[in-house]
């Protein structure tokens, strides 16, 4: 057993007579290295980027809700009225009425 582990610590089996499936291992698990810190770095980079879009749709959301508030004061009937009080336009004191068209 000593005997074993100290070849592996001397790295007696990768110039043995069997190396060259040795080396064809670790180059394999190497590789397999390789792509798994890629697949991470990139699994994390989704991460950021979806929690970044959530930020923004966030601020979006709210810029919205601001915008609406805004649009729905301005359409407020005494709003309206209000500025066309300065174009000199007031309410009308008769009610609206429907038009009836008679086409032969």
């Amino acid at each position: 057993m000593a005997n074993g582990l100290g070849n592996i610590l001397k790295g007696k089996f990768l110039v043995s007579e069997g190396a060259f499936t040795n080396w064809a291992f670790i180059v394999f698990c190497a590789f397999l290295a390789i792509i798994m810190i890629a697949s991470s770095h990139s699994a994390e980079r989704k991460v950021y980027r979806v929690a970044e879009l959530n930020q923004q749709l966030k601020e979006l959301r709210s810029e919205f809700v601001d915008t609406r508030k805004t649009v729905m004061q301005q359409k407020m009937e005494s709003n309206v009225a209000q500025k066309m009080k300065k174009r000199a336009i007031g309410l009308s004191d008769k009610p609206p009425y429907k038009i009836i068209v008679k086409s032969n």
